[in-house]
């Protein structure tokens, strides 16, 4: 394989929205059934529409594309609940990539200046980026950074346990429950047998929810 096949690619999904393919792992960041309609589901109806928490801190694991992030603040802008938002990366993608991204297109008036800021804002300082969103953006790797603060929800959004197993571990979603607060919320986009027990065994109620389009279930869990 030559350097060309080896870079990501922006694909277009069944949506009309942007993905990313990684031909090293062979893996999507988003959903090919619609990358925009995926995040929605799982993060933003599932996630951030169903935890009460006000002010809500949230975690993310995997920033990506930045996509849940900004849709999280789109939605904050229409409301009064401040968020403030985590996310933590280990590889942050190129800025000529994100630059081609059409996010912004499916998310209303003025989000493309949303989308720009989330970018272009420095990683590893909080940063107020609109009337109720304060972003965090943590350039590190999460199987060896030590989590600290008190979240109330949490978007895991990791590579998939096929491809990246070390980010599934039961060790792992044991450091997220120790800084998840009671009652907090927890979503992600798989349903596998291993990560519902996971979860189980550090101290969340799991649930199967339906999936987006092309995916049957996903998994919401609670902090007991």
């Amino acid at each position: 394989m030559n350097n060309s096949e080896n870079l990501n690619q922006i694909i277009t999904t069944a949506d009309g929205s942007h993905t990313i393919y990684v031909p090293r792992l062979d893996e999507h960041y988003h959903s090919v059934h619609g990358a925009v309609q995926e995040s929605n589901h799982i993060f933003i109806s599932n996630g951030f529409g169903y935890c009460k928490a006000d002010p809500v801190s949230i975690l993310e694991i995997g920033f990506g594309t930045g996509l849940n992030a900004f849709l999280t603040a789109v939605i904050s802008n229409k409301g009064t609940r401040e968020v403030f938002y985590t996310s933590i990366e280990k590889y942050p993608l190129d800025t000529e990539i994100i630059s081609l991204l059409n996010h912004y297109k499916f998310a209303g008036e003025n989000s493309r200046e949303i989308f720009q800021i989330i970018h272009s804002v420095p990683w590893n300082i909080s940063v107020n980026i609109s009337k109720n969103f304060t972003l965090k953006k943590i350039e590190a790797d999460f199987t060896k950074e030590r989590l600290t603060g008190k979240y109330d929800l949490i978007y895991f959004d990791a590579f998939g346990p096929d491809k990246q197993p070390e980010m599934w571990t039961k060790e792992l979603f044991s450091e997220i429950s120790d800084i998840t607060n009671k009652n907090g919320v927890f979503v992600t986009y798989s349903a596998k047998g291993e990560v519902k027990r996971n979860l189980k065994a550090c101290g969340f109620d799991v649930m199967l929810l339906p999936g987006p389009p092309g995916k049957r279930q996903m998994i919401r869990a609670i902090k007991i």
